[in-house]
């Protein structure tokens, strides 16, 4: 990471992105493209995930969400879906998760629990509970996720508040629709990159990527560098964010 840009993030307030949502894509065909076996891209997926969240805690971005398993990723052969979850099990178990924690990384699982393993659950909830008191930066990971399901969930539970009389249906709004979703409380992800060639959300955090910029990159993700992060960087700090407005409306020039 160059030290231009973490000047420039310093120095000019909005040239770097709050929040980062991340789509994790292209480990199989680095691993093919080598004559490896898919997993081998997996792990080497891992390694690009370490310094991602290295840079973050480098530049002072505070909050990091990436998407390891979607919804869709059951129709993955089985031995693949099984080495990925031993893959990330093994994670959570060794060094890395003391060294998040003693980096001050907050870590948070968000997905359907139901279909993972008791072993997996467990392992997830130990770690929010060992990171939970931590500021640093807020990291969040996407396992057996779905934007849809996400949706679905919270308007159940308003379904059910009004149902039960707790809420007037005059009060749902997009605010408290928001509140029930996985990213409650958290600001809305300022970027997301995706690697690995498509140019498509995939059922990604669908509710909260209204208004982000949207980065895609033909790089495959376990050579998603910090010099492949400084594009992406770059090209976000040349984005002007409007939000509806117009540019007179941001630079304060007349527009009769």
């Amino acid at each position: 990471m160059s030290k231009l840009l973490q000047e420039a993030g310093k120095a000019a307030p909005g040239s770097l992105p709050r929040h980062l949502a991340v789509v994790m894509d292209g480990n199989g065909r680095w691993a093919a493209r080598r004559g490896l076996p898919r997993f081998a891209g997996h792990q080497a997926g891992v390694r690009a995930l370490r310094e991602l969240v290295r840079h973050h805690l480098e530049l002072g971005i505070p909050c990091l969400t990436v998407f390891v398993f979607s919804s869709e990723n059951w129709q993955r052969p089985r031995p693949e879906v099984r080495g990925l979850f031993c893959l990330l099990e093994y994670v959570l178990s060794n060094g890395d998760l003391g060294e998040l924690h003693r980096e001050g990384v907050c870590l948070r699982f968000i997905g359907l629990r139901d279909s993972l393993s008791d072993s997996m659950r467990r392992k997830m909830e130990h770690a929010e509970r060992m990171t939970a008191v931590n500021t640093r930066l807020r990291f969040l990971v996407a396992v057996n996720y779905g934007g849809r399901w996400d949706i679905v969930r919270a308007c159940r539970s308003l379904a059910g508040q009004v149902r039960d009389g707790h809420l007037g249906v005059e009060a749902l709004n997009e605010e408290r629709l928001d509140s029930e979703l996985s990213l409650a409380g958290l600001q809305e992800p300022d970027l997301l990159v995706r690697t690995g060639g498509e140019r498509r959300l995939s059922n990604y955090l669908l509710w909260h990527l209204a208004y982000t910029e949207l980065y895609f990159t033909d790089c495959l993700w376990p050579d998603f560098d910090g010099a492949e992060l400084e594009q992406a960087l770059a090209w976000f700090a040349g984005r002007r964010r409007r939000f509806g407005r117009t540019d007179g409306q941001l630079t304060g020039a007349s527009e009769l």
